[in-house]
């Protein structure tokens, strides 16, 4: 089996919610000394946030990237769920496809859809402000420009309805493949929608936010979604947000 194989055939498992691998003990007289078990339970528990990357990455190490024109292509006119029948436009991504940091949101609203581009609405602006003022006081040269936002699903859920299981099941494997084509240093997931299509997880996003968590050995900080802090009765949340952004820069370009 070649290394794409194997690097592919893990991340199928890992898309299916795997988290161990099990392998059967040697035979007797082979077995693993009491230093080489030590060992191989410390490599089992994954590396901190900004240590070097997991298996999967060592693996791809030096593989060429897949063009994200590749994968959006792949998804011009796309009908594989329903979403599809309300859209205007794909809203696929937008920003530097070498940005060391990723924005990842929910699913496009109604300015989104109208413009075919992520994070455009209100929501978008506070986006680009957490972003913009938040470098500037931190002395980063960080434009919205530099960075790259995209969402779970590409097409607008009617209604602005959160994405259903299903919807998201069928396009968080592009989204996967965009961040394996940019390789971040780090992904910034927004609200709890991203985080359980990324995270694999039911925890909620007010437990999750601040804290860094992992996906296929890149480091992801999780925070509230910027449509959550327009809320007017969430003014308290926005300290949080932007305290959860601040850590993300420095760790990111500081």
């Amino acid at each position: 089996m070649t290394a794409e194989q194997i690097r592919r055939l893990l991340l199928f498992y890992q898309d299916l919610g795997f988290t161990e691998l099990f392998r059967r003990d040697p035979p007797a007289g082979q077995r693993e000394s009491p230093p080489q078990k030590a060992a191989a339970r410390e490599a089992s528990e994954g590396p901190p946030p900004g240590m070097p990357a997991s298996l999967l990455d060592h693996i791809a190490a030096g593989e060429p990237r897949e063009p994200l024109a590749q994968i959006e292509a792949e998804l011009a006119g796309c009908t594989r769920c329903r979403l599809h029948k309300g859209r205007t436009n794909l809203v696929f991504g937008v920003g530097n496809p070498q940005a060391q940091l990723v924005f990842v949101g929910e699913g496009p609203g109604a300015e989104e859809d109208a413009q075919g581009i992520p994070f455009v609405g209100r929501a978008g602006q506070l986006l680009t402000q957490m972003i913009e003022n938040t470098a500037a006081r931190e002395g980063l040269p960080l434009k919205r420009g530099d960075v790259y936002i995209c969402n779970v699903v590409k097409c607008r859920p009617p209604e602005n309805r959160t994405p259903e299981k299903d919807e998201m099941d069928t396009c968080s494997p592009f989204l996967f493949r965009q961040l394996e084509s940019i390789r971040p240093k780090a992904i910034c997931v927004l609200g709890g929608t991203a985080a359980r299509a990324l995270l694999n997880t039911s925890t909620g996003i007010t437990q999750l936010r601040g804290k860094w968590q992992n996906w296929r050995g890149i480091p992801v900080m999780p925070t509230y979604h910027p449509s959550f802090l327009l809320r007017g009765y969430n003014a308290a949340y926005k300290r949080e947000a932007w305290d959860d952004l601040k850590k993300l820069l420095h760790y990111v370009y500081g």
